[in-house]
């Protein structure tokens, strides 16, 4: 699968448990998530990480404005192993 993509192109990426936006513009943060979140739960998972970094706060922010209006997320939480560093969703187990 292509994780890189030309300019304008949609991004590839396998869904596993585990997606690192650190790769993603964070322009394109929200519809990463969004359609990740989806595919996730097609995919069967019904927790899934998102590692956003620290920072300053904007990616994380980013994502959990995207986990909080997503129909197929029953909760979030900070990964408190990763020191802020990135959020644990939890999706419905319904379609």
């Amino acid at each position: 699968m292509n994780q890189t993509a030309e300019p304008g192109e949609p991004h590839r990426v396998p869904i596993e448990q585990e997606l690192d936006l650190h790769a993603f513009a964070p322009a394109d943060i929200s519809s990463v998530v969004d359609e990740y979140i989806s595919e996730a739960h097609a995919a069967g998972l019904r927790e899934v990480r998102l590692v956003h970094g620290r920072g300053r706060g904007v990616q994380r922010g980013i994502v959990q404005q995207a986990l909080d209006r997503h129909p197929l997320v029953a909760s979030f939480a900070d990964d408190t192993r990763a020191h802020l560093g990135a959020t644990i969703a939890r999706l419905t187990d319904g379609a």
